[in-house]
């Protein structure tokens, strides 16, 4: 088989991210070119042909793999499954947090309520892919660690849905896209790190695009309080804790776990584990339980929304690590910002969140900004891993770290 596998042109002065890259492209083309002469079927990841090649020829994939090894069924497969789970997650989050149910109208109140149910779905499985793979269960960091990340995570995403009820779903989803703007400043302080003129540059335009958007229309929720002045101001001010905790999370996360070896899916269930128990003491020390459960027990398709929900984010969290892993932060990115936008598309139509010609320019101004940023580090391969990784940071919901669902 090692023959086959001839070095791409221009391959001695290629980064040695670039090598792996092509040595994994061309690992599984000669793959595939010894299954085509009866070698044997080929594997769909860099770790299913290590696998390969140490078993030579014994492994047999399903048949929804040997599609997967296909490399634009991949890709789509990616696609779909980010942008489909996380629309269908953020229409849900839209519906439970602004649109009463049954005869009486009522309306959900309870945010603390559905972050536990996410976490608790983020958690079991987090549970059982560990179980699955039989990887180590017991934490890998001290246990503080993994509550320090968790408290600044639950309170963001508390944030993120208290305020659906005072602004609409198109700003909240456009300012998440200003969440590169404390990462970077945590990063400079928390971890010392520096920005060059083109991060600087794009921050300033997303700003510019966010402030166009709020100025020039309607942002306030389209079923909501009569006084829509001060509601919208409430809202803000919760979008701003929703920022700043969440890029604190991101960098805090950083610190704390830099050099622990730890496996994915390790930290997933400690840090859900963490916040599911800061929701649930939140929910009792509020006296929030109760009421919450006779809203869902009154309104059952309400439990079924939330359930759909959690579900819904905690394999928009699974494919992006699929993702990240297998093409890196740059696509990851790109889809992300894609799928932002047409949330903002579909938002506008189910929801009737009619924009300002104003309003559109600003959101074409923060969505061009995160493309140029993408694309040009797309031109860039010989960057460090960490800089290109702030692609993904500065154009994602959550992005800086999927492990943290929203």
């Amino acid at each position: 088989l090692c023959h086959e596998i001839q070095p791409p042109s221009g391959y001695s002065t290629m980064s040695s991210e670039r090598r792996l890259v092509e040595a994994r492209h061309s690992a599984t083309y000669a793959i595939r070119v010894r299954s085509s002469r009866g070698g044997g079927s080929h594997p769909s990841s860099s770790e299913d042909i290590v696998e390969y090649l140490e078993k030579d020829g014994e492994k047999e994939p399903e048949n929804m793999l040997k599609l997967l090894a296909v490399p634009w069924i991949n890709v789509a497969f990616c696609v779909v499954g980010i942008v489909g789970s996380l629309m269908v997650y953020g229409f849900l989050q839209e519906k439970v947090m602004t649109r009463p149910y049954g005869l009486e109208e009522e309306k959900f109140t309870y945010s603390m309520f559905i972050v536990l149910n996410n976490r608790l779905i983020s958690c079991a499985v987090a549970v059982c892919a560990l179980l699955i793979k039989k990887s180590p269960v017991a934490p890998v960091a001290p246990v503080y660690k993994y509550f320090g990340v968790s408290l600044s995570n639950v309170i963001a995403t508390f944030c993120q849905y208290e305020a659906l009820k005072y602004v609409s779903f198109p700003l909240q989803t456009l300012a998440k896209c200003a969440k590169m703007i404390p990462v970077m400043i945590w990063g400079y302080f928390i971890m010392k790190r520096r920005y060059n003129a083109k991060d600087y540059l794009v921050a300033v335009l997303v700003t510019g695009g966010c402030t166009a958007f709020l100025l020039y229309g309607d942002v306030g929720p389209s079923h909501g309080s009569n006084s829509k002045s001060n509601t919208t101001v409430y809202g803000m001010l919760l979008m701003l804790g929703y920022l700043g905790f969440d890029g604190f999370t991101s960098t805090f996360q950083d610190k704390l776990f830099s050099g622990y070896q730890m496996e994915t899916y390790n930290q997933m269930l400690y840090v859900t584990a963490s916040s599911t128990l800061i929701s649930t003491v939140s929910l009792l020390s509020s006296g929030q339980v109760g009421p919450a459960l006779a809203f869902v027990s009154r309104h059952p398709d309400c439990m079924m929304n939330i359930l759909t929900l959690s579900a819904a984010s905690t394999m928009g969290q699974l494919f992006i690590l699929y993702t990240i892993k297998e093409y890196g932060a740059l696509l990851f990115a790109t889809i992300m910002t894609t799928r932002q936008f047409l949330s903002i598309l579909l938002s506008c139509i189910v929801f009737a969140h009619p924009l300002t010609w104003q309003q559109w320019v600003g959101t074409g101004v923060v969505f061009g900004a995160l493309y140029y940023k993408t694309l040009s580090k797309k031109k860039s391969p010989e960057k460090p891993v960490q800089e290109t990784a702030m692609a993904s940071t500065n154009s994602a919901e959550q992005e800086k770290n999927p492990l943290l669902p929203q």
